[in-house]
């Protein structure tokens, strides 16, 4: 009978190695139970973890059992000699885990069957101990040393299983890159193309989308902004990032899924059908660029294309727009810059107020009778009719063209 020297009871004798507190000559009488044990441990398996259960493939059945001798086979070693290497033991259950996050599954089910097996054995060696009527102390430090080393098996395992969710994330990530570049790629995608990309990037393909360009901030050191819905696909496009956001007009529109963009400055294109994103993007980009006060000085806005359409229109046509409001509103010029500005803000906001004086003196902090009195030299100065309503709309987009060039400012 193996002498045990005694020792006191506690978590401060526990050591992290307790299989060398087991004598190494223990190993001998355990080793020729190690075929009866396995069977037990592999019966305990495939009978209480359901999931393992698989009676009807003999080869999933057999690596079950491969695997369990495997481990049990380097505890009795470990016992026998407490400097035996992990690097083999560590790999196979490395690889267990990295291959339970392959195939989509969580780590409960292996971790079960660890502690099942882990029970039989202890079990069986207990009642073998006893039978051959060894110290209790020595269950104790079998026991002991069982538990440490199926914590050390489920570690490897967590650290498989993790490797392969970091790697399957990052390929996700670059898939959903990819698949940024072919929806803004010109000419767009073909839509088999597009389909069979956003499968791979898990990506559910909308029939409409529209995209946010954010200038990003100094001293972020180019990173985009955190916590976005992974709904929405990032990337870069010309040093922005750039957002492609799902189903721009379901309710709540793009507004939904921005809450994390606050403090950036930004520009939301239109909504467009999936093969139309380049003019979603082209529209945020110039938004970004074009509406006055954005960029730099409006911190923290999101603007919206479609919100800014006449400002837009007229900067991308600003050479030809100024050519036509200096013929067409010749007369304000002549006027002078103080009186021409005056009639000017006079007839925009009376084309806005569909006339009304009163409404257009509201807006102008005037009296009814001075719009009055202004709209009459209006009328006497041109030689078309202001209020023609085929001229409206021309009229709406000019005279602010007009009134940027202007040097007075007047009520």
């Amino acid at each position: 009978m193996t002498e045990l020297a005694d020792r006191p009871t506690g978590t401060a004798d526990l050591t992290a190695q307790p299989w060398r507190d087991v004598p190494r000559e223990e190993a001998g009488w355990i080793r020729p139970h190690l075929p009866a044990l396995i069977d037990a441990m592999v019966e305990g398996v495939l009978q209480h973890v359901p999931e393992y259960a698989r009676f009807d493939d003999p080869v999933y059945v057999e690596v079950v059992r491969a695997t369990t001798e495997r481990g049990m086979e380097h505890f009795i070693r470990l016992i026998a000699d407490p400097d035996a290497s992990w690097k083999e033991m560590h790999q196979l259950y490395f690889d267990i885990g990295y291959g339970e996050a392959v195939e989509g599954r969580g780590l409960e089910h292996f971790q079960n069957a660890l502690r099942v097996a882990s029970r039989t054995a202890w079990r069986y060696l207990a009642r073998e101990a006893d039978r051959l009527k060894k110290p209790r102390e020595l269950a104790i430090r079998l026991t002991e040393a069982n538990f440490a080393y199926l914590d050390l098996l489920a570690s490897a395992a967590a650290q498989g299983y993790a490797r392969a969710r970091e790697k399957a994330a990052g390929e996700r990530e670059q898939r959903r890159g990819r698949l940024l570049g072919l929806l803004l790629s010109d000419p767009p995608a073909p839509r088999d193309v597009l389909v069979e990309q956003a499968a791979l990037a898990g990506w559910p393909l909308p029939e409409r989308i529209a995209v946010i360009v954010l200038d990003v901030p100094p001293g972020t050191g180019g990173e985009g902004p955190r916590g976005l819905s992974p709904s929405l696909l990032a990337g870069l496009d010309h040093g922005r990032t750039c957002l492609i956001v799902p189903d721009p007009d379901r309710p709540g529109g793009i507004d939904r899924l921005t809450a994390p963009l606050r403090g950036w400055t930004g520009a939301a294109g239109p909504s467009v059908p999936l093969d139309q994103a380049g003019v979603s993007l082209h529209w945020a980009h110039r938004t970004l660029d074009l509406v006055p006060g954005c960029p730099k000085t409006r911190e923290g806005a999101l603007l919206h294309a479609d919100r800014h359409l006449s400002e837009l229109l007229l900067q991308e046509g600003r050479t030809l727009a100024e050519a036509a409001a200096r013929r067409r509103l010749a007369p304000l010029t002549a006027a002078g810059p103080h009186r021409g500005a005056r009639l000017a803000r006079t007839l925009l906001e009376c084309l806005k107020h569909g006339f009304n004086a009163t409404d257009a003196a509201d807006a102008l902090r005037v009296h009814p009778q001075t719009v009055r009195y202004r709209m009459a030299q209006l009328h006497d100065m041109f030689d078309f009719d202001i209020e023609d309503p085929e001229l409206r709309l021309e009229l709406m987009l000019l005279l602010p063209v007009w009134l940027m060039g202007a040097d007075g400012e007047s009520a």
